[in-house]
C-alpha cells in the first residue's frame, strides 16, 4: 500500500514554534512543452485568469497531456466544496491524470479506479487488519529498541492509529486502485493535489512494477520509498506549482482536506517513516536536474539500497550496505525468533537510528534534546518558518556513517508474559563513527533514566519505567553491539559473554 503521510504535522510545528506547515518542495522549473492543447484569446471557457481555454479536438490517439477526453488544462465544471457526484468525479480524475502525465512525461497505460471514504471508514478499515504473531512481535521489539514503544504495547495498533489520522490517500497495487480519504462524511470532497499523488503511484506502478520491490523490513521500505515517494513528493510539487501559475488557479482545492496528524498516537513511528517524503524529493530533484525524466526512470532500475542514500545522495551507487550476520549465541532457553516469508530480523537504517536520538525532543515536549531542534529542523532563511522543500534534516554526528544494522529478537518460555530479549549489532563506516553512535546511544540511555550496573562492564539497568530491562552496549572497531534482557542476569544468556564481571 502506497500511502500519502501528510505533509504536516501539526504537533511537530508547535513543538518547532514554527507557524507554516512543512510542503513537498519548492522550484523553479514549472514550464514545459506538450503537443496538444493550447490557452490563447479566443471563444472556449474562461479560466480563472481571464484568458478562455481553447480545446482542441480529441487526438487520434493517446497523448501525452490528455486522458479520457479531457486535456490538462480544461476547465471542468465543477464545485470542490459541495462534494463530488459521479460524473464531476469522472472529469476530475481525468483531467488529474492528463496533468499528471504533462508533468512527468509518461503516458497511463490504464484508467485508474478512484474512491473516496470518510476518515472513519478508514480508520475501520485500518484496525481490521491481521498480522502473524511472529511478525507482530518482531515489531513491537523493533520500537521497543528505539525506545519509542514500549514492550507491552501493541506498535501496530499504534501504527495504524497514526495512519488514521495522518493518511490523506494511497494507491493499492493489489488493487490496482485509489482511495482517497475525506473529512467530510456528507459530502464526501476530493483535493486534487493529494489526487495527482496517488495517481502517479498508479502510473508508477503501470511503468515500473511497484510491488517488484524489496521491501521486507522498514529500512529497505524507506530506501526504495526514496524514490517511490521521493518522485511521488516531487511531481506532487510541480502540479502544485501548476496549479498556481500554468493553471492559474483552476485546480480543486477544498477547504477541509486531509487529516493533519495533530491525533497521532505515536510521533516516533511517523518520524521513521516521514524520512523518505523528506528526502526524497530533493534525491529526486537532483537527479532530474542533471539528466532530466529518463534519468528519474533509470533509479528505478537501481533504487537506493539504503536510507544513507537518499539522505546523503553523493553516497548513491558508492556506499552499499555492509554485509554481516547476527551470531545466535544464546543458552539458557533463550531462542530467535524465526519470522515466516521475511528475513529474521529487523533493520531500521540511519533514519530509524535518527529518529531514535530526535525522539526525546517530542517525549519530553522540547526539554531534552540529543540531537538539537535546530539542526532537525530546516529553517527559511532569516525565518521562523520550515522550508518547504526537505523540511526535515534526518543526518546527526550520532548517526551519520551507519554501514548497516540488524535486530535480531529472543524469546523464552520460561520468561514472564512479553517478556523478550534482543541483540542489536550495527556496523559503522569508521570506528570514529561506531564511538559517536555509541556515545549517543548512551545519552538516550540516560534521558530513558538508566543507570551504570556497578561491577559490570558496559552494562545499564533501567527500572521503574515502561522501558524497565537491562542493557549491554559494547563498541569494538566499526561495530556496535547492544544486548537486551529483562534482567542483568539474563543478559549473558541472550548473547553469551554480554555484560561480563569486572
Amino acid at each position: 500500500m502506497r500511502t500519502t503521510i501528510a505533509i504536516a504535522v501539526a504537533l511537530m510545528l508547535v513543538v518547532a514554534g514554527c507557524s507554516q506547515a512543512p510542503g513537498a518542495g519548492t522550484t523553479t522549473d514549472t514550464t514545459d512543452d506538450v503537443t496538444g492543447a493550447t490557452t490563447q484569446p479566443g471563444s472556449g471557457t474562461d479560466d480563472q485568469s481571464g484568458q478562455q481555454v481553447v480545446k482542441p479536438d480529441d487526438p487520434e490517439s493517446d497523448v501525452l497531456g490528455w486522458e479520457a477526453g479531457y486535456w490538462y488544462n480544461e476547465t471542468i465544471d465543477v464545485n470542490p466544496d459541495d462534494g463530488l457526484n459521479a460524473t464531476e468525479l469522472n472529469e476530475t480524475v481525468a483531467r488529474s491524470m492528463a496533468r499528471v502525465e504533462r508533468v512527468r512525461e509518461l503516458e497511463f497505460e490504464a484508467q485508474v479506479p478512484v474512491d473516496i471514504v470518510t476518515r472513519d471508514e478508514f480508520r475501520s478499515r485500518q484496525s481490521n487488519g491481521s498480522t502473524p504473531d511472529d511478525r507482530r512481535l518482531l515489531d513491537n521489539v523493533k520500537y521497543e529498541s528505539l525506545f519509542m514503544i514500549n514492550e507491552s504495547t501493541d506498535s501496530l495498533a499504534v501504527q495504524n492509529s497514526n495512519s488514521g489520522s495522518s493518511v490523506g490517500g494511497f494507491y493499492s497495487p493489489g488493487e490496482e486502485k485509489i482511495v482517497v480519504i475525506s473529512e467530510n462524511a456528507t459530502t464526501p470532497k476530493l483535493d486534487e493535489i493529494t489526487l495527482s499523488q496517488e495517481l502517479f503511484h498508479a502510473l508508477q506502478d503501470q511503468k515500473f512494477d511497484l510491488s517488484g520491490f524489496n521491501q521486507s523490513t522498514r529500512e529497505l521500505h524507506n530506501a526504495k520509498d526514496g524514490i517511490i515517494e521521493g518522485d511521488g513528493n516531487y511531481v506532487d510539487h510541480l502540479y502544485s506549482q501548476r496549479c498556481k501559475n500554468e493553471w492559474n488557479g483552476d485546480c480543486l482545492t477544498p477547504e477541509s482536506t486531509a487529516g493533519s496528524g495533530s491525533g497521532l498516537a505515536n510521533i516516533g513511528p511517523y518520524l521513521i517513516k516521514y524520512q523518505p517524503y523528506s528526502d526524497g524529493p530533493p534525491f529526486v530533484r537532483g537527479v532530474h536536474r542533471r539528466g532530466g525524466w529518463e534519468a528519474v526512470n533509470d533509479l528505478y532500475e537501481n533504487p537506493p539500497e539504503s536510507t544513507e542514500q537518499v539522505i546523503h545522495p553523493d553516497k548513491y551507487g558508492t556506499d552499499a550496505p555492509a554485509e554481516f550476520t547476527v551470531e545466535n549465541r544464546a543458552s539458557n532457553g533463550w531462542e530467535r525468533l524465526k519470522v515466516q516469508n521475511r528475513p529474521n530480523y529487523g533493520s531500521v537504517g540511519e533514519a530509524g537510528i535518527f529518529a531514535m536520538f530526535v525522539y526525546p525532543y517530542y517525549a519530553s515536549q522540547g526539554r531534552t534534546q540529543v540531537v538539537p531542534a535546530t539542526q532537525f529542523f530546516n529553517m527559511k532563511q532569516g525565518s521562523d518558518q520550515i522550508r518547504e522543500f526537505d523540511p526535515l534534516n534526518y543526518n546527526s554526528t550520532y548517526s551519520t556513517g551507519w554501514d548497516g544494522d540488524k535486530l535480531a529478537v529472543y524469546t523464552n518460555d520460561a520468561a514472564a508474559v512479553n517478556e523478550t530479549g534482543y541483540v542489536w549489532k550495527s556496523v559503522w563506516d569508521s570506528e570514529q563513527d561506531a564511538r559517536e553512535f555509541a556515545e549517543g546511544y548512551r545519552k538516550v540511555l540516560k534521558y530513558n533514566d538508566a543507570t551504570k550496573v556497578d561491577g559490570r562492564a558496559n552494562t545499564w539497568r533501567i527500572e521503574g519505567n515502561e522501558f524497565a530491562d537491562a542493557f549491554y552496549v559494547r563498541q569494538q572497531g566499526d561495530t556496535v553491539v547492544v544486548v537486551n534482557a529483562p534482567s542483568v542476569s539474563d543478559l549473558s544468556d541472550v548473547r553469551r559473554g554480554a555484560a561480563p564481571t569486572q
